[in-house]
């Protein structure tokens, strides 16, 4: 049961990386910590060739950009010991 929830995430991180220009609807702060947490993913995939964003290009600016931070540094558990 386990190993299919551990499954089911990686397909879900995996299948909801950052849109690149492919709508235009700006995405803001939670949209933000969404796509930091599949940020990694994103990046295996723009490593292997795949064409993915690595964020929104069309986001509300600085709340995005902090709400991307805080899920980058949540996945990795940020500042914890």
């Amino acid at each position: 049961m386990f190993s299919y929830a551990i499954l089911f995430l990686i397909l879900l991180g995996i299948s909801s990386c950052a849109p690149e220009g492919r709508t235009y609807d700006e995405y803001g702060f939670f949209s933000g910590i969404i796509h930091g947490f599949c940020f990694p993913f994103a990046l295996i995939g723009k490593i292997v060739g795949a064409d993915v964003g690595l964020y929104a290009e069309h986001n509300s600016g600085f709340f995005y950009w902090i709400g991307f931070l805080f899920g980058i540094g949540g996945l990795g558990g940020g500042a914890r010991r």
